[in-house]
């Protein structure tokens, strides 16, 4: 596995290693091991899998409050789309800051989101499907969102978002007290 690191302290991307011959190749998209080898959260509590018919689809931006803080692994393993994760993490270098990569079918690349990071994705393709290990179970209560074109972050997305959840689309500019950011403790 080939850990990249993102500007975003404690968040990376993660490509295959691939081992090939005329048949194709084997890679591992995750070893327990080798996260653990560079510091990451390995021990995940479910799979999640998304999939969007349409391009220009947004989903986030979503993440939980601890007690319920969760790690993410994102992989898009059809299609393609824009992955985003934005640094909440109070007293961190990086706070308010966000990183964005395609993950495609074609490049194979998941990305790493710790706890403490909003995460949010935009679909590139019609048919995209993402699959995700996360870390905690999701717990409604500690549920939060931001707005995906809140001004404070500035985030540039690479299509106009098309195809938006009522829930999504309502989710407020970015507020301490109601984002819980002071929960998250340092990085």
């Amino acid at each position: 596995m080939i850990f990249q690191a993102t500007p975003l302290g404690g968040a990376f991307t993660v490509g295959l290693e691939k081992r090939g011959d005329d048949r194709g190749f084997f890679a591992r998209a995750f070893c327990r091991n080798e996260f653990a080898q560079q510091d990451l959260i390995s021990s995940f509590v479910q799979v999640n899998n998304s999939f969007s018919a349409k391009k220009g689809t947004l989903r986030g931006l979503h993440y939980q409050l601890p007690p319920h803080a969760e790690v993410k692994v994102v992989r898009c393993v059809r299609g393609a789309l824009w992955d985003v994760i934005l640094d909440l993490r109070p007293g961190s270098q990086s706070f308010g800051q966000w990183f964005g990569a395609e993950l495609s079918e074609d490049n194979r690349l998941s990305m790493y989101v710790p706890k403490g990071f909003a995460h949010a994705f935009l679909t590139l393709a019609d048919d995209t499907e993402a699959l995700y290990m996360v870390s905690e179970f999701y717990a409604p209560e500690s549920e939060r969102g931001i707005r995906w074109n809140d001004p404070r972050f500035a985030i540039e997305w690479p299509i106009e978002p098309t195809v938006i959840s009522p829930k999504d689309a309502a989710w407020p500019e970015f507020d301490h007290a109601f984002h819980g950011v002071g929960h998250f403790g340092g990085h």
